[in-house]
């Protein structure tokens, strides 16, 4: 790739780039919609990553141009004030607004980009995006940005810039990332540890090819847990977020809540307390119980957080018939893309077939399949 896309920048641009970056996609392994209630998240960073090639450029217009869709967008540095809807462009010129509020100057640029992510499918291409963006534009402007930095930038654009209230889970898998490893996250503290991955097993992801647009579902399941937790400071008044609940205390408040806010923090309480039991299955090593904490956490989605999909159910169906199957569940906001099945390393491939042969069958619909394996975090080519 490193290759590729500083020779697409030369042939486009007639000079090397000045910089260039990666930045990994991310698959959520534990802990669905916990880190905006401070919780905790078992992520892996994947071998699908956004690379740019990026280089200075004199006036006031900055050129983007995906080699892998074959988009383009010019736009001028100094005019980011009204945001196209639905533009890709908006996750990087939001990073542009939000490092200047930090008094970084980022000045006109042209940038190669070429991701191989999959898009809206919930392995946070905008992440990887936003990331290797980042990095690539602080080195453009002359600066080095701590890593939790660069992660709260990403955040603020999504959050300001481009309209969704994500939290910090992409940005932190995204740059914290560790080959053959976890990243287990807490929100709270802004933690970040790698948590090692037993040997023979692997990642198939299988996209159900019904795309999802995350931004208003995602708002309101995030109104819905900080009601839930207004609604509980009455009885608990220690506690903050979510985070501050145990299971058996939501359910003893549970006549406080209407039902739909019952079940929508029943789902995030249950997901923080399957990410500690997680924790403690693969430092035993025991990855049986472990994919069953995926089992159950996407029975949690799809009955108490309604962020599933007819096919996402299919898919994790298929997987419990399978015996190669350890775990599987949606992985991401929902509401349609991605799930993520954690398998026998040697039956992955066949494992991978053998869904996607059922879910054609039962569905009618074809679905992409991909292993992956743990990545590295974000960086410098």
């Amino acid at each position: 790739m490193r290759e590729r896309i500083k020779s697409a920048f030369a042939k486009r641009f007639g000079q090397p780039p000045k910089v260039m970056t990666r930045a990994p996609g991310r698959l959520e392994i534990l802990g669905n919609h916990t880190d905006y209630n401070e919780g905790t998240v078992l992520s892996v960073a994947v071998d699908r990553a956004m690379h740019v090639a990026a280089g200075l450029v004199p006036g006031q217009l900055c050129t983007l141009v995906d080699i892998g869709t074959g988009s383009e967008r010019t736009f001028d540095v100094n005019d980011l004030t009204n945001p196209q809807k639905g533009d890709w462009a908006n996750y990087v010129k939001g990073l542009i607004v939000e490092m200047r509020q930090r008094s970084i100057t980022v000045p006109a640029f042209r940038a190669i980009l070429l991701g191989t992510v999959p898009i809206a499918a919930g392995m946070s291409s905008s992440a990887a995006l936003e990331m290797a963006m980042t990095l690539a534009l602080s080195q453009l402007a002359g600066v080095e940005l701590p890593w939790l930095e660069a992660a709260r930038i990403g955040q603020a654009c999504e959050n300001n810039y481009v309209g969704a209230r994500t939290g910090l889970l992409d940005q932190f898998s995204s740059l914290k990332g560790k080959a053959d490893s976890l990243v287990y996250s807490d929100f709270r503290s802004l933690q970040v540890e790698n948590v090692p991955i037993p040997a023979g097993t692997a990642f198939v992801v299988v996209n159900s090819m019904v795309k999802h647009n995350l931004t208003n579902e995602y708002n309101e399941r995030r109104q819905a847990c900080e009601e839930a937790v207004q609604v509980l400071q009455r009885v608990y008044p220690g506690a903050k977020t979510l985070r501050d609940v145990s299971p058996a205390q939501l359910a003893a408040a549970e006549k406080e809540l209407t039902p739909i806010v019952y079940r929508r923090a029943c789902h995030v309480v249950g997901e923080i307390s399957r990410v500690a039991q997680g924790v403690e299955a693969l430092a035993s090593g025991d990855i049986v119980q472990f994919g069953q904490l995926m089992f159950a956490s996407h029975d949690s989605s799809r009955e108490n957080f309604a962020n599933s999909s007819r096919e996402l159910d299919m898919l994790v169906k298929i997987a419990s018939e399978l015996p190669s199957a350890y775990g599987a569940r949606l992985s991401g906001g929902g509401f349609g893309g991605i799930t993520v099945h954690l398998v026998q390393a040697e039956q992955a491939a066949v494992y991978a077939k053998e869904v996607a042969d059922r879910y054609r069958s039962q569905s009618g619909q074809t679905a992409e399949t991909m292993i992956c394996t743990a990545a590295d975090g974000a960086g410098l080519l």
